[in-house]
């Protein structure tokens, strides 16, 4: 099997294959992106602008066509396909319209006699490491910003998400990208190491798992590249009260279970108080029984898509079995598809030990795990008990209570009474070991860009 295809995560057929570069035409790619940043950080921010305004335009345009591709490559339903296409769509137009505003110099006050200004300057080609949970939204907050920025960027997509990785390119192209400015890759691991050593190549940005970003890490800094890693969660949601608890319940429930439980700051840790957890629990078994396989083109009412890969539903199997293993109970849902379908059903989980391997583990599918605690500071300390950091939300119909807790929160994004606001203004990234840098609104912008010193002397 190609490493690079496009296969029906619902049936185990392979659509479509892809051709890997060569190592001759990794060089290619290279001194492509390397000749066309230096005419293309020459244009205007307006002109690089108007660019990626239509970029933005001809994904609304062909919203559809984009839709039905991420469906077919990675199960995702196509209501949830076009949702992410219009997201996309949101962060690239943000920039378009805002971004010339957030990078504009600006004169600071200097004790020294003279006039300083700080710039805001591109550095060169990027590389973009791109996971296949959300193929275009994570493109968009990656690309959008650093093109309107003057770099180039290389963009190694995930294996399954050829055909949309290869179509992004050509609506890049087709806006007015220079060819060479965006590059989809075919590209090995090996090849990807020896880009990110490569001097034509200034920064990497990964979204993936935590090993894959302390190799791309390690890599970076070896070679002295700025990076950009988001490394995924094990996001607490803390429930201290509810006045309906069904509702709070069913609201866990959705964003646990969106994309099949393959999103970095979905909801991983259902943290409830004692008095409400035995109601919050039974509404959440009552959400998950009954629910069947269906077609993620043309999804029914209690039917639910599969995940990505049937690797990656075995793997979430074998996480949930293994947590049984250590003492967990599962109360509803957690039935592995015959193969080669890649469908799990959606499961709650509860029991788990802390002193277990699984306790620490995050399960990237539709589980629903939930811990039971009797405080507001016993549910801060388990929230905080987590290697990760990426995000969290606290619920109670006391805003100042949730506050409490919420402001103590060890994540890069913490939430009063919803789960995760998302938008393409507000920044995303963690801290702790879901690594480092901001992603979207005004601080995506900075993160590959010379802040340079510009002084004029008296």
């Amino acid at each position: 099997m190609s490493k690079y295809r496009v296969q029906n995560p619902a049936t185990g057929e392979v659509v479509e294959t892809f051709e890997a570069l060569s190592d001759s035409q990794v060089d290619e790619v290279l001194s492509s992106a390397d000749t066309v940043y230096r005419e293309w950080r020459e244009r205007s921010v307006q002109e690089r602008a108007a660019v990626v305004k239509r970029v933005a335009e001809i994904f609304a345009e062909r919203r559809e066509e984009l839709a039905k591709l991420i469906a077919v490559e990675m199960g995702k339903s196509i209501a949830e396909s076009l949702d992410e296409v219009d997201f996309a769509t949101q962060i690239i137009d943000y920039y378009a319209v805002h971004g010339p505003s957030l990078i504009t110099d600006y004169e600071i006050p200097s004790t020294v006699p003279g006039r300083a200004y700080i710039e805001h300057l591109p550095i060169g080609t990027l590389l973009g490491v791109m996971p296949w949970n959300f193929p275009y939204y994570q493109v968009a907050r990656f690309a959008a910003p650093n093109l309107l920025l003057g770099n180039t960027i290389l963009l190694k997509h995930a294996d399954v998400c050829a055909r949309s990785a290869l179509t992004i390119q050509e609506i890049m192209e087709e806006a007015g990208v220079p060819v060479g400015g965006y590059q989809n890759l075919f590209a090995s691991h090996e090849q990807i190491a020896t880009m990110i050593a490569d001097p034509r190549v200034q920064g990497v940005s990964l979204t993936g798992s935590e090993r894959a970003g302390a190799i791309i890490g390690a890599q970076a800094g070896a070679h002295l590249k700025k990076c950009v890693l988001e490394l995924g969660g094990i996001d607490p949601m803390v429930v201290l009260d509810a006045d309906d608890v069904a509702a709070v319940a069913k609201e866990a429930w959705d964003f646990r279970t969106y994309n099949a439980g393959q999103v970095c700051n979905s909801n991983k840790r259902l943290i409830v108080m004692d008095d409400i957890y035995d109601e919050f629990v039974a509404a959440l078994v009552e959400l998950a029984e009954g629910l069947k396989p269906g077609d993620q083109l043309d999804l029914g009412e209690g039917e639910f898509v599969p995940l990505s890969t049937r690797a990656a539903a075995e793997t979430v199997d074998a996480q949930v079995q293994k947590a049984v293993s250590e003492g967990a109970r599962v109360l509803a849902g957690g039935v592995l598809s015959e193969g080669p379908a890649a469908y799990y059903s959606p499961a709650v989980l509860v029991d788990v030990p802390r002193d277990s391997e699984s306790y620490g583990e995050e399960i990237f599918g539709p589980v629903a795990t939930v811990y039971r605690v009797s405080s507001d500071e016993e549910a801060l300390e388990l929230a905080n008990d987590c290697a990760l950091g990426l995000g969290g939300s606290v619920f109670s119909t006391d805003e100042t209570r949730a506050r409490k807790v919420a402001e103590r929160l060890e994540v890069g994004m913490s939430h009063v009474n919803t789960i995760a606001a998302e938008s393409a203004e507000l920044p995303f990234g963690g801290v702790k070991r879901s690594g480092f840098g901001r992603e979207m609104g005004p601080l995506g912008i900075g993160e590959f860009a010379n802040k340079r010193l510009f002084f004029v002397a008296e």
